[in-house]
């Protein structure tokens, strides 16, 4: 019997490029497209914190399948340096993970100097960027299958009293993707969300172990936090050859936190 299955699950050969990819479930997924065969861009803030994931990735897979490129990505200059040193390097561009982000306590009862910082500088790295990042690789993707997949947050569902910049960046992102998708679909370029809940990284990290596991066994179903390779396996997926059919959608990865909301 002729087998069902036609579609490709590898990411082989592809070239990805994956901001806010020096700690956490940035980091996680470069080495996860590394460990798949992908040619890796890894983008973050930091000389010293891109060079040792590269060198991380090196020892694994060799040098020819990664680069580093230190970016802030809410400088328009540097943008432009990440995406011509991706294609300089690897020739194209196939996938795009925008995962870069920070958390700022932006209270509505915080002083104006206070919350203008917060809220402009959540929504320059958790949204804008995210915007000019994608118009930047469409070109370099236009007419093929490319994937693009902005990392949100379940605060883009449920949200935290003091993170008003935060939530609304997150929920920012899931408006952006649906847009995205509408109109880059036609172009052969796929685009999803990604909602991670509580996941342990450098943002939770400050959270008292005691309080996450308070947290976890009353709001999550699976009654623990996830870790950050959790989320890079949903992002991988999205990204799969096969998930051609895959346009415009928010996969939460949460352990079922918000159904319990």
């Amino acid at each position: 019997m002729a087998r069902l299955t036609s579609l490709d699950r590898s990411v082989a050969g592809k070239t990805v490029i994956v901001t806010g990819a020096a700690s956490g479930m940035g980091r996680a997924t470069a080495h996860l497209f590394a460990d798949e065969g992908a040619n890796v861009v890894v983008a973050d803030v930091g000389d010293d914190r891109v060079a040792r994931v590269v060198a991380e990735i090196t020892a694994a897979h060799g040098a020819d399948r990664v680069i580093g490129v230190p970016t802030d990505v809410t400088a328009d200059d540097q943008r432009r340096a990440l995406v011509g040193a991706a294609v300089a390097r690897f020739g194209t561009i196939d996938i795009l993970v925008n995962n870069a982000g920070i958390s700022r306590a932006s209270s509505v009862f915080a002083d104006d100097e206070s919350f203008g910082e917060a809220w402009n500088a959540t929504l320059a790295v958790n949204l804008s960027a995210y915007a000019h990042l994608v118009r930047l690789v469409v070109p370099h993707m236009a007419g093929r299958s490319g994937r693009i997949v902005n990392v949100a947050s379940t605060e883009a569902i449920v949200a935290t009293p003091g993170l008003a910049a935060y939530s609304a960046a997150k929920h920012g992102v899931v408006g952006l993707t649906k847009s995205l998708a509408a109109e880059l679909g036609r172009h052969g370029i796929n685009v999803n969300a990604i909602c991670p809940g509580p996941i342990n990284t450098a943002m939770t990290a400050a959270i008292p172990d005691d309080s996450k596991t308070i947290y976890a066994k009353r709001k999550v179903p699976l009654r623990r936090y996830g870790e950050p390779e959790e989320v890079a396996q949903m992002t991988l997926s999205a990204c799969l050859p096969a998930a051609s059919f895959l346009n415009g959608a928010s996969i939460v990865v949460d352990g079922g936190m918000t159904i319990l909301h």
